[in-house]
């Protein structure tokens, strides 16, 4: 009786540690990483702005107008999650900026594409301003998964989708 009386208490613990480090974290962060490819811009650019499909990540995805205009990415991932990114600004083949228009989910936030021609390559950045509401996914963010983890996963996938192996860097 008194192991388990220490191990409720340890677990105990190490859930109000988790809480209250993640509430003493920042819900907002910026952080960026960047791959070179062999691809050309246009390319590049047509896979970010065009449909995700060719993500690991996304079952199914939709190029959406609504009525006043603004343009929509509804993607649905594997898990069967569905959120919508609104295009706030493309200068093609060079620039993309789209945020999170889903409400009610535990982060928000913006992704900014920046493609740099250098040297017969291009070069691709991805700025991430992000914000997660949820101490808990906050703490997971930032200690367990890393906060460019999806950065680095769409780069690659990038990469995948190009034929070519790419290693994301700051």
């Amino acid at each position: 009786m008194k192991i388990a009386l220490i191990v409720v208490g340890v677990l105990v613990l190490l859930v109000v540690s988790v809480v209250v480090i993640g509430a003493l974290l920042p819900k907002r962060h910026v952080v960026a990483r960047n791959a070179a490819f062999k691809a050309s811009p246009e390319k590049l650019f047509a896979l970010i702005a065009g449909n995700q499909e060719w993500r690991p990540d996304v079952k199914q995805c939709e190029l959406v107008t609504d009525a006043g205009g603004k343009q929509f990415q509804r993607e649905t991932s594997t898990h069967g999650e569905t959120i919508e990114y609104e295009l706030m600004d493309a200068r093609p083949p060079l620039a993309v900026v789209r945020r999170i228009a889903t409400e009610n989910l535990p982060y928000g936030g913006s992704w900014s594409f920046v493609l740099i021609p250098e040297n017969g390559e291009t070069r691709v950045r991805i700025t991430e301003d992000g914000e997660v509401y949820s101490p808990v996914f906050r703490f997971v963010s930032k200690f367990v998964m890393g906060q460019t983890a999806t950065l680095d996963a769409y780069l690659k996938a990038m990469g995948k989708a190009t034929g070519e192996d790419v290693q994301p860097g700051s």
